[in-house]
């Protein structure tokens, strides 16, 4: 086997993984009502099935760069392929709620150390010039999954027990695992510090009383109080660890990673892009069955069409990067992604079928460009020391973003519902989710614009000039070799 034909296995391996996490974190909302009649508890009790996960993701994601140092990249990232399997065998056995709360919380500690090692050994079998393309393969899962799991879910439970949204992932991961262990070379343990377990209880705090926080106000709890604790709980534990971290000579989570332009502008663009644009996923679904009053099976092939966009870029996000340049194609498409996100205002009873496909196939496609430049850019310059930092702050990020994403639709639906009269939900609710899931994301564009012209120079691969198309150069560097 080619060493370019082992990477493209190394990525569809990893791909499914990360494709197994993120349909489960949103196939389970579809089918909340169905376990909450089951297990005989309240619907709206059930919710916590979903924070737990969130906060587990949260807690333990910052310590995957130290583990994957620590222990091996390869050996984690199969680890935590079995911990998640097997998490996704008791939630499917759970008979209580306390019982399926338990078992998500330990499928958090297996999501959370799947994506950023799986990132990571991305990063180190792949050459810098070929991130771009491997990068995009991460931003399927994080499209695919949102998309495809309301209709999975809905599917699953009308024809089979709910149980099986959580079986469905042994076969995934056993075939993720075997192919793992043939394909996945062994990626040596590195000499890492102690581990840093002041600035892990300290980090966690902060991340779990802001993930909590969120939760509660897009779950429409009106206890001020709460929230305040929850907020002064995070404000004092992550004033708290940047201290600590900017003392300490290692630290969990390198702050000083942010001194360097490329990564802290993907950090700070990419908060804002995602916190938007992860409105998205949970718009939708509800704009067309509550808004527009489609079933649950039509909406979600219409959703799908995102997910549509998102494959076809693919293949198209190297050259337009190649072409463009980083910071063009940021400042520009964040626009162009922004303009998509808010077409949805628009739809209503009359529109077409086929119009709507269309818009949310361009949608898709735009979006999945901007994920996939934001992710190869907080790498551009990364060194190799640093990757396991990079890709634990890069996890912790996107899933801060992701919270705060179905936040601003849930903040910005009762909002609006408020401001209407308190009434049934309309297709108006919807449209001011929408604006207001738009401007939030299109904050990016300063921040990308900030980037200088040559950012991420090191990853693109740039045409030859005529005379180099004539002496055969190729026009990349790479490392030990000289152009010719």
């Amino acid at each position: 086997m080619s060493n370019q034909t082992r990477q493209h296995v190394i990525l569809v391996v990893v791909a499914a993984a990360l494709f197994m996490e993120n349909l489960d974190s949103t196939v389970l909302v579809t089918a909340l009502p169905t376990i909450a009649a089951d297990l005989g508890t309240d619907p709206i009790r059930l919710k916590l099935a979903l924070t737990t996960y969130l906060v587990s993701l949260a807690v333990f994601a910052p310590a995957s760069g130290w583990v994957a140092d620590r222990f091996g990249a390869r050996r984690v990232f199969t680890l935590a392929i079995c911990l998640f399997c097997f998490a996704s065998a008791l939630c499917s056995l759970a008979n209580s709620l306390p019982a399926l709360v338990a078992a998500r919380a330990l499928q958090g500690v297996g999501g959370a150390l799947m994506l950023p090692v799986g990132r990571l050994v991305v990063l180190r079998l792949v050459p810098k010039h070929e991130l771009v393309g491997a990068m995009a393969w991460f931003t399927m899962p994080a499209l695919l999954g949102p998309l495809l799991g309301p209709p999975v879910g809905g599917f699953i439970v009308t024809v089979a027990d709910w149980r099986w949204i959580f079986w469905i992932n042994l076969p995934v991961g056993a075939l993720a695992l075997i192919a793992a262990h043939f394909f996945l070379p062994r990626i040596a343990e590195r000499d890492v510090p102690p581990f840093d377990r002041l600035g892990f209880v300290l980090l966690a705090c902060c991340l779990a009383a802001v993930v909590a926080a969120e939760a509660a106000l897009g779950g429409g709890v009106h206890s001020v109080v709460l929230t305040a604790i929850l907020v002064a709980i995070a404000l004092v534990t992550g004033w708290s660890y940047v201290h600590h971290a900017l003392t300490t000579p290692n630290p969990l989570l390198d702050l000083k990673l942010l001194g360097i332009t490329t990564f802290r502008v993907a950090m700070l663009g990419g908060l804002l892009f995602r916190a938007g644009s992860g409105a998205t996923p949970f718009l939708l679904p509800l704009l067309l069955q509550i808004g527009l009053g489609m079933s649950p099976l039509a909406s979600g092939f219409t959703t799908f069409a995102s997910a549509l966009g998102a494959i076809m870029m693919k293949p198209l996000a190297r050259p337009v990067l190649d072409r463009f340049g980083f910071r063009r194609v940021l400042v520009v498409n964040v626009v162009i992604s922004c303009m998509f996100m808010i077409v949805p205002v628009l739809f209503g009873p009359a529109t077409h079928w086929a119009v709507m496909f269309v818009v949310l196939t361009l949608a898709g496609l735009t979006r999945s460009l901007q994920f996939t430049a934001i992710n190869t850019l907080a790498v551009a310059d990364l060194t190799d020391e640093r990757q396991s930092q990079g890709t634990s702050f890069t996890s912790v990020v996107q899933q801060v973003s992701a919270s705060l994403g179905v936040t601003i639709a849930a903040l910005s639906i009762e909002g609006a519902r408020t401001f209407s009269g308190a009434g049934p939900l309309s297709t108006g609710d919807f449209s001011f989710a929408f604006l207001v899931a738009g401007a939030a994301a299109l904050l990016a564009a300063p921040v990308f614009m900030s980037l200088p012209k040559d950012a991420g120079a090191a990853l693109i691969r740039h045409r030859p000039s005529r005379a180099q198309a004539a002496t055969g150069a190729e026009g990349i560097v790479t490392p030990g070799s000289q152009p010719k």
